[in-house]
């Protein structure tokens, strides 16, 4: 058996930050955001959170977690989002306080 034959499971980031949808927003006004994505490295998940970030009209990030998911979360909030990063797309939960 090689490398080759070996099944690798996708590796999945969860970027942890705050968000605003305008620059003269109050730091208190922030949004707590949790994003979902495939990426090849930590780099390229920072890189591809802020593009998803700025497409949905968030203005400001602060960035301040990033790690690799350990398999399917066992919050129902997350799992749509999981699923979303593994079909390729970038998943940006929101939670209000």
């Amino acid at each position: 058996m090689n490398d080759n034959d070996l099944e690798m499971d996708p590796v999945v980031y969860i970027v942890i930050g705050r968000v605003w949808k305008d620059e003269d927003t109050s730091p208190d006004a922030a949004i707590t955001i949790h994003a979902f994505l495939m990426a090849p490295d930590d780099d390229d998940a920072v890189r591809k959170t802020l593009e998803a970030l700025s497409s949905q009209g968030f203005t400001e990030a602060e960035l301040d977690q990033i790690g690799v998911i350990d398999g399917e979360p066992d919050e129902p909030i997350y799992e749509g989002a999981y699923h979303d990063a593994l079909s390729g797309n970038v998943a940006i939960v929101t939670l209000a306080d």
